[in-house]
């Protein structure tokens, strides 16, 4: 069976490829498979690259290559005094894509808007379990279900969010992909078929591609969405070949078998750099790289243990192996390029002797754990287990024996998640919309326990802190209050924070107007290639 999905995704690009001369193709070499197509289900990167920033919109938008708002399918929009009430006015005559699979019969309105959200925040929805163990991790992990009153349709184009309380990242919350718009009309129908798992698996919406077939670990295929309010792309095909290994990518990429691919190995950079037919964008990655310690798990419970195992890891040497020094050393859980980086933080010395001291001074001898690595790369980690075979060699010198496991990327994801997980997982993550709330409380906030929190951290300072953030308006009062939670994360140690990376997108010369994001995002409208 493998054999026919390899061929099948061979006979596709080699077909997309040689159609060149009639349609414009453009072939991404994308890491990992998606987890599936419904981005508000997910967290990962390599799941919006292949929905949201593709197939969907939202009320809002990040500007390329900015995290600046600009409007989306809400072409203007009003905020009430106080902070509580969001009312957009949504474009008029927005199409939804027309697919071999859904013919839609109206344009986008207010209940569209109403579905995507209500089904995220109440439990008693026919939507809310559509997939089997759904947690909304972005929605729930960021407290929307108790945040948002209520979603109301003041008119078919016009929409209020009724908050709470006030909430400072609100605008640009509705940036982000987990706030994709999806049809009411499509997923109404796939619900009086008995086909609900549909709508994670064939993906509609008004976005500027729309979604063809997707072959699963090989090829994903798209076509320029001739109804986009913004106008159609100049792509006419755009195809993601699903290519794990990162120096498969670079060799596909020589040799012309895709145009674009993200996170090469720091090792083929500079090769890549000096070739006449590429082009290799760089910048500072607002990103954060970390092991997170399962807090409520012996001997992980104790601050002692986990301050020693931080000791313990020569950061510096896991950077120069894995990055060849394009990255820096992370001492806080949000990156330098942010503001309300708490700079004058020391970071945790590299001590192995004062580590294997202080194991034995909490009365923790011959520890046996796990180091969970990563199985794709990842901006913030290229290669996650040439980093943990690093630690595993830095903890076996103060008597602490490391298993290293992992899994298939999406399984990887799910299973970290879990509050029973034992040992420390590898992660990362890659900031969604320039604000600090988007490390400090989706990562490590209480509400964010058993998601995004994989520390499974819920420390009662910390969050009382990120919380009040969120309600005030001015930003310097802030960014105060975020320093002194950095200083609150430092001291109790929930992560190993590993590096801040640079993150390098090399393409072909042909390649004409991607924008490297600083969001993390891979995103091909407004690109084109020279035949």
């Amino acid at each position: 069976m493998k054999f026919v999905t390899r061929l099948l995704a061979a006979t596709a690009l080699t077909l997309a490829l040689g159609s060149a001369a009639s349609a414009k193709t453009l072939v991404y070499c994308s890491e990992a498979s998606p987890e599936g197509f419904d981005p508000a289900l997910y967290t990962a990167g390599t799941t919006f690259d292949a929905a949201s920033r593709t197939v969907y919109n939202r009320l809002v938008e990040f500007k390329h290559g900015s995290t600046e708002i600009e409007p989306g399918l809400a072409e203007s929009w009003e905020i009430s005094d106080d902070g509580t009430e969001y009312t957009f006015k949504l474009r008029p005559d927005v199409k939804f894509q027309t697919t071999d699979f859904f013919t839609p019969t109206r344009t986008l309105n207010a209940d569209d808007v109403i579905f995507s959200f209500e089904r995220q925040l109440k439990s008693d929805n026919p939507w809310n379990q559509y997939v089997n163990g759904a947690s909304w991790e972005y929605a729930s992990g960021m407290g929307f279900p108790d945040l948002i009153k209520s979603v109301e349709k003041v008119d078919d184009h016009t929409v209020k969010f009724t908050l709470n309380r006030p909430e400072a990242p609100f605008l640009a919350d509705l940036a982000m992909d987990f706030a994709s718009i999806m049809s009411k009309e499509y997923a109404d129908k796939l619900q009086a078929d008995g086909q609900m798992q549909m709508l994670n698996q064939q993906p509609l919406g008004t976005g500027p591609f729309q979604f063809l077939a997707y072959q699963p670990d090989a090829v994903i295929r798209y076509k320029a969405n001739p109804d986009y309010f913004k106008g159609k792309q100049p792509i006419d095909d755009l195809i993601f070949a699903i290519t794990t290994d990162a120096s498969v990518r670079a060799q596909k990429l020589k040799a012309g078998e895709c145009q674009i691919m993200p996170y090469p190995n720091a090792a083929d950079v500079a090769s890549m750099q000096a070739d006449p037919n590429l082009n290799v964008l760089e910048q500072n990655g607002l990103n954060v790289a970390y092991m997170a310690y399962n807090t409520t798990q012996p001997p992980f419970d104790k601050v002692e243990v986990r301050k020693a195992l931080n000791m313990a890891i020569n950061k510096q040497a896991i950077i120069d192996a894995v990055f060849q020094g394009a990255a820096s050393p992370a001492k806080n859980p949000i990156p330098p390029t942010m503001w309300s980086y708490n700079d004058s933080i020391k970071d945790d010395p590299y001590d192995p002797e004062k580590a294997k001291e202080m194991l034995k001074d909490a009365g923790v001898e011959n520890l046996k754990m796990k180091i969970w690595a990563m199985p794709v790369s990842r901006p913030y980690m290229l290669n996650a287990r040439r980093a943990a075979e690093l630690m595993q060699a830095d903890l076996k010198k103060i008597g602490v024996d490391a298993e290293i496991v992992s899994y298939e990327w999406g399984e990887y994801l799910e299973k970290s998640k879990a509050k029973d997980r034992d040992g420390a997982a590898m992660l990362g993550w890659t900031g969604d919309n320039g604000d600090p709330d988007n490390f400090l409380d989706t990562l490590l906030g209480c509400d964010a326990v058993g998601g995004n929190n994989r520390a499974q951290w819920c420390d009662e300072e910390f969050d009382a802190l990120v919380k009040k953030a969120k309600q005030v308006s001015d930003q310097e009062e802030r960014a105060k209050l975020y320093e002194k939670a950095q200083e609150v994360f430092k001291e109790q140690a929930p992560w190993l924070t590993i590096d801040h990376s640079k993150v390098f997108m090399p393409m072909q010369k042909s390649v004409k107007g991607f924008v490297q994001d600083p969001l993390g995002y891979h995103r091909f409208d407004d690109v084109d290639i020279e035949q």
